[in-house]
């Protein structure tokens, strides 16, 4: 996947497809070279895990080991699955960019799309 991706870790997304489809989060990690993101209470799977040691444990004395077990972590999804929430219309949509002078410096700015909106999604 050779292009940027348009979502950022931090933004609120909505899902709009799979099983978790018309669910909202944030993203908690992009993966710009896997296409995917990571989204908080999102595509939840089951893993197990086997109870391990922990590194540094010399606060309290004996050696403490986190406990195993099935737990529950969410998944990354496909990028093309998610849609970004504008922060001022709090709806789904999809991204545009601008150029912006800001303190002599020319950036992009990520704006929103929906008809009558257009605001910006960056905080600057």
């Amino acid at each position: 996947m050779a292009q940027t991706m348009k979502i950022r870790q931090g933004d609120i997304v909505h899902v709009i497809r799979g099983k978790d489809r018309g669910k909202e989060g944030r993203v908690i990690a992009s993966m710009p070279k896997d296409g995917r993101v990571l989204v908080e209470n999102v595509n939840m799977v089951k893993r197990h895990q086997r109870p391990r040691p922990i590194q540094n444990s010399s606060r309290m004395g004996g050696p403490s080991i986190v406990p195993g077990g099935i737990i529950e972590k969410s998944a990354p999804l496909p990028v093309s699955n998610v849609m970004i929430v504008c922060p001022t219309c709090k709806k789904p949509t999809r991204v545009g960019t601008v150029l912006k002078t800001v303190k002599d410096k020319t950036v992009r700015i990520r704006v929103c799309k929906n008809d009558g909106c257009g605001q910006e999604i960056d905080k600057t």
